[in-house]
């Protein structure tokens, strides 16, 4: 006799998982690129000061931060399919709203309010959308997956941080408003998430249904954290989360505003379209290729012989940032050959902390311990993101991005301490799931 979740993934065999992964994975990277990474951009060109936009923007991350505590809804009432498509519209809805407020006196607040609802509605249809991956696929079909959907978030990054970006950009030369440019960009992309939600609609198996005999799992919330927090050196290990990206972290919230801010203040005066350009198409190439390279070392060798050199691959490249502050070369070259470096490095050492947090997921729970870990990790950029604007204004960019390579260090001490198999992550190494 076959299993409920058998049942549900030969269900979904009726539609052919190359129509609807692609599509799922480009819409859950959209908005968490929107409200994370563009809305950084669309503010400094719209005036707003450095210490706000790395607050408040950095704020915008507390959702996926927090989105372990109602996870458990999204399990347990009605089906996933129609909480992602219910959230993508939420989305849709709220880009939209932003472009209607962009000409309004209060825009800075009417937009952070929708940015807001924006990412509560995406960080949950993260949630349901990786939900329904586990049941709508067979396990051999999700591993055959892995690399597909991974592919369309990383496009979906660069739609946001490079096609998006020089519309923009484009707009902006045209109208000569960058009110009007940004209105329309979002209203734009508020479409774009509509388009995709119905292609969604039309692609998805149905594969889940609320009146199903099927017994629902009971969630032990208080047991679930407990277990998280006794497991051995966690104290090290939540330390290892919060600061393996402490200076990365904040580069991130001002690197833009450092490629677009004028000569006078310290910048390079890129235009709109130029930094779009760059971190969205050079940018995310090279980041993409740091995180294949990345994943491909350690199941060759393991995740303890590449742990040091990945995180001093994602902090050394930092220093060409304070390079760049001191000489302001005028050729976006330069500023191209930095970015992408600083990419690639990234997603090179990226991949450690990935397999990291999956090693200390291992055990019961395994999916609401991985949950938790990435709240830490979400945390871990939040709350120096948010500073990051007013540590800029203090000590101008050349300083700051001195910080940033010191805020490394701590990070890098902490890997000298931790414990974990060496051999962690080899291909030929098998470990036991829930």
């Amino acid at each position: 006799m076959k299993t409920y979740s058998e049942e549900m993934a030969e269900a979904a065999n009726s539609k052919n998982p190359w129509w609807w992964v692609p599509s799922l994975y480009f819409t859950e990277g959209i908005p968490y690129v929107i409200v994370i990474t563009v809305s950084v951009i669309m503010y400094k060109k719209l005036g707003v000061s450095n210490a706000d936009i790395g607050l408040y923007t950095s704020l915008l991350y507390l959702p996926w931060v927090i989105k372990p505590i109602w996870s458990p809804i999204v399990d347990l009432k009605g089906t996933k399919r129609k909480w992602f498509l219910g959230m993508q519209l939420l989305v849709a809805l709220a880009f939209l709203l932003t472009g209607f407020s962009l000409g309004t006196s209060a825009f800075f607040m009417v937009s952070l309010a929708c940015f807001w609802m924006a990412a509560f509605a995406s960080a949950t249809n993260d949630i349901a959308s990786d939900g329904y991956y586990m049941i709508a696929l067979t396990e051999k079909k999700q591993s055959f997956f892995l690399g597909v959907r991974s592919t369309f978030y990383r496009l979906a990054m660069i739609t946001g941080q490079g096609l998006i970006v020089v519309v923009a950009g484009f707009l902006e030369e045209h109208y000569g408003d960058n009110t009007r440019a940004w209105s329309y960009t979002m209203l734009i992309t508020g479409l774009l998430m509509v388009v995709l939600t119905l292609i969604n609609f039309f692609t998805t198996p149905e594969v889940e249904y609320q009146d199903t005999e099927a017994p629902k799992q009971h969630l032990d919330f208080v047991g679930v954290f407990k277990s998280f927090f006794q497991k051995e050196q966690i104290g090290l290990a939540l330390a290892f989360i919060l600061l393996y990206r402490l200076g990365e972290s904040q580069l991130v919230k001002m690197a833009s505003p450092f490629l677009l801010d004028e000569r006078g203040t310290g910048g390079l005066a890129l235009s709109t379209t130029e930094v779009g350009t760059i971190y969205g198409t050079l940018g995310i190439i090279a980041l993409s290729l740091g995180g294949i390279l990345g994943g491909f070392v350690i199941s060759r060798d393991g995740l303890g012989k590449w742990m040091l050199p990945m995180i001093l691959a994602l902090n050394v490249p930092n220093l060409f940032y304070v390079l760049l502050s001191i000489f302001t070369p005028e050729s976006v070259v330069y500023a191209s050959v930095v970015v992408v470096i600083e990419q690639f490095g990234y997603g090179f050492g990226f991949a450690a902390y990935l397999m990291y947090l999956i090693y200390i997921a291992e055990g019961i729970s395994k999916t609401s311990h991985y949950a938790i870990a990435t709240g830490f990790m979400a945390l871990g950029m939040m709350v120096p993101g948010m500073i990051s604007g007013y540590v800029q204004e203090l000590l101008g960019y050349t300083g700051f991005f001195v910080w940033v390579v010191i805020a490394a260090i701590p990070g890098i001490l902490v890997v000298r301490y931790l414990k974990f198999p060496q051999d962690y992550g080899k291909k030929d190494q098998e470990r036991n799931e829930d």
